[in-house]
């Protein structure tokens, strides 16, 4: 796993390309000593152009972590940039954040008594490191997870009064599972942290083979053999 690399990792300078206090958390929890350096990226990809809401999610990452990867304060190359995307389906509809109240209450009327998803796609930049096939900086990884979540019912005066807090504003699907809103959770199938914005095992998983096949996060890999890239798409 990744722990037996924080040595290494401590001396890398890693940046977490986003503004969610709750993914800083959890970058945090897993030992990792990270720059937050949000992204600007404007997240209006077309999302019909996508096979499922976790392509789109990755696709998102992806263009948040190359962006804050290209402008990082005083041209400044990190090691490792992390990018993060979140999004909520249901009935084949992306919910991302709610626009206003009248958003926030649509979305959670609609997820009341029922089971969702969650995706939330990552991307794991390596400015330094040469990409195998097309020979130039960066080499990205780039993969998803999935989460099942199921609400208990919802109350009108419950939805209304979770949104007075606020909590539903800047979250996908309109609630927070780390806040109040995981009280209208009823279960949870997959990984709890996918919910909160970042599959920590996952994260874990794919550095630790990305050092263990060969790259210390520095290291140019246009010369190494092909298995030294060879990682598994996400599911």
């Amino acid at each position: 796993m990744l722990i037996q690399h924080l040595p290494l990792l401590s001396k890398k300078y890693i940046v977490l390309a986003s503004a969610s206090p709750r993914r800083a958390e959890l970058i945090q929890g897993l030992g990792l000593k990270a720059a937050i350096v949000p992204s600007t990226f404007a997240e209006n990809l077309n999302i019909s152009s996508f096979p499922c809401p976790g392509d789109y999610a990755v696709a998102t990452a992806k263009e948040k972590a190359l962006e804050v990867s290209k402008h990082l304060h005083n041209g400044a190359l990190a090691d490792l940039v992390i990018g993060a995307d979140t999004v909520v389906e249901l009935d084949g509809q992306v919910l991302e954040k709610p626009a206003d109240a009248k958003d926030a209450f649509r979305m959670l009327s609609s997820l009341s008594g029922r089971q969702h998803r969650v995706y939330t796609g990552v991307s794991l930049v390596l400015p330094k490191v040469r990409d195998p096939v097309s020979g130039r900086q960066p080499f990205v990884r780039a993969f998803w997870e999935e989460t099942k979540v199921e609400f208990g019912k919802l109350e009108t005066q419950a939805i209304d009064a979770y949104i007075a807090t606020g909590e539903p504003m800047d979250k996908a699907g309109a609630y927070g599972i780390q806040g109040i809103g995981g009280s209208f959770v009823k279960g949870v199938q997959g990984c709890y942290f996918n919910v909160m914005g970042l599959p920590v095992h996952r994260i874990s998983e794919e550095v630790n083979s990305l050092i263990t096949a060969g790259l210390d996060l520095h290291t140019d890999v246009s010369h190494r053999d092909a298995l030294t890239c060879s990682f598994p798409e996400g599911t």
